[in-house]
């Protein structure tokens, strides 16, 4: 990792690593006992490296030179590190990482964003606390943990992730948490609209967002009624054509659960196979009639539902539902490539820490590579060789120390120009530094990194937390 001093650079500037070691809320007795910058340093500099297991921290070990950027004097071993999260206080330390999770993302919130919340379920192979057998499509069956997540659509931002029992994967299990945290939010920075699929078009999550003056955007199952909705428009006028054949109907709709009617969007496009349906078969209509459209050569159209509070024309919310499938594009990202997919212990706590950890590690990354790269989002099997990996040695002349960055990549040029602009980006805001803020300097380069989606709108810093700071 010899390009990590860039990155080192800018958790420095932001006021992000020093913060979390000072607030962490683990003491110990003893002064044989390890430093709370050498415990989280160590799970910073192994999370960065793509680790999925504790084990793999002692890799780290022989690192004399990034440890000591960051403040530590040495990395702590893989059973130091799991003691260290045993012995935090679980509700003291969740409500630690929210803050600091909080304070990556909330001077974005001041612009119009999207709240996307999903579930995604890591199986597990041991025996470890909560391990329940639940709903897993890829390997049904087996025990699992599942991941309630909260982030901001398009940006790849986590906003705060739940580890729940393998059996809880409904949205009942999900919604505590989202209300708790959309009232840790200023109602001015709230989202523009909640989005989800399935599982949250239900009564109970659309009348707590009412209740609440909250717009939502979620999908329908296809029960009875939604069917015969669908019976009902199938072949009226009226049909909206989209794109690649893709057509929206607006309608109204009360299912016998809900307490009121509520706006919902026909969405439908013609499959490519046309399916031909004898008439004195047990697949004729009108059983089929919500699949089948018997004017039109009895050509077969896909179906899905849409329930909104939305008063948006119907291209735009399905629009606004597309865009969507981009949050498990982050779900690969963060179990494939960051450690959500392990990091596994037998008791539960420890892995609804490590989760919000990632999480935040995440974050700062993807912050970190958007300044390298503002137009484009890079996974981390992208980035990390890009802007990580390399070899850097020291050398020490005359009481002055160099670092010496080599990098292997076939794209060299490109990193060397990348970190050459991190770096002027850094200097100029260093010679400002003195009469900012942490907060405001947050500000400026969260401004920089997300220039693409500001359109060059400069950050302020929150109200409450500009005064704190």
């Amino acid at each position: 990792m010899g390009q990590l001093p860039f990155f080192i650079q800018y958790l420095k500037m932001g006021h992000l690593f020093e913060p979390l070691v000072d607030e962490c809320p683990l003491h110990y007795v003893s002064n044989n006992s390890p430093k709370k910058v050498n415990i989280l340093g160590s799970f910073l500099l192994s999370i960065l490296s793509g680790h999925t297991r504790y084990a793999h921290m002692t890799s780290l070990m022989s690192d004399n030179v990034n440890a000591k950027l960051l403040g530590m004097t040495k990395v702590v071993s893989d059973d130091c590190a799991r003691r260290a999260l045993q012995r935090l206080d679980e509700a003291a330390g969740i409500c630690w990482l929210q803050s600091h999770l909080y304070y990556s993302y909330s001077p974005l919130l001041s612009q119009p964003w999207i709240l996307d919340v999903d579930v995604t379920v890591k199986p597990l192979y041991g025996k470890q606390e909560d391990a329940v057998i639940g709903y897993n499509p890829h390997k049904p069956g087996r025990p699992s943990h599942t991941y309630h997540t909260y982030m901001i659509a398009n940006l790849r931002l986590i906003l705060d992730v739940e580890v729940q029992a393998g059996n809880q994967s409904a949205s009942s299990y999900s919604a505590p948490g989202l209300w708790s945290l959309l009232d840790r939010i200023p109602q001015e920075h709230r989202p523009a609209l909640i989005r989800g699929d399935c599982d949250w078009g239900n009564d109970a999550v659309m009348t707590e967002a009412e209740q609440r003056d909250m717009d939502y955007l979620f999908k329908l199952r296809q029960s009875k009624y939604v069917k015969k909705l669908i019976l009902q428009n199938h072949c009226k006028p009226g049909w909206e054509r989209l794109y690649e054949g893709w057509e929206a109907f607006s309608s109204e709709l009360k299912l016998s659960t809900w307490k009121r009617t509520r706006r919902v969007v026909l969405v439908r496009r013609r499959i490519q196979n046309d399916i031909v349906v004898a008439p004195d078969t047990n697949k004729a209509l009108p059983q089929q009639l919500s699949l089948i459209e018997p004017a039109e050569n009895m050509a077969a159209y896909e179906y899905s539902v849409l329930v909104t509070s939305l008063d948006n024309e119907a291209i735009t919310i399905v629009q606004h539902y597309r865009d969507r499938a981009d949050c498990e594009n982050s779900f690969d990202e963060i179990k494939n490539q960051w450690g959500w997919g392990g990091f596994v212990t037998q008791k539960v706590k420890p892995c609804r820490l490590i989760a919000r950890m990632i999480a935040l590690v995440y974050n700062w990354w993807t912050l970190f590579v958007r300044l390298a790269e503002p137009d484009k989002h890079f996974d981390a099997i992208t980035s990390r060789p890009l802007l990580l990996h390399g070899v850097g040695k020291q050398t020490t002349h005359a009481g002055q120390k160099t670092l010496t960055i080599t990098s292997t990549h076939g794209r060299a040029a490109y990193i060397r120009q990348a970190c050459e602009r991190i770096s002027d980006f850094f200097d100029r805001l260093k010679t400002n530094a003195p009469q900012l803020t942490p907060i405001q300097c947050w500000c400026l380069i969260l401004s920089e990194a997300m220039k693409k989606y500001l359109h060059g709108v400069l950050l302020r810093p929150p109200n409450y937390l500009n005064s704190e700071n």
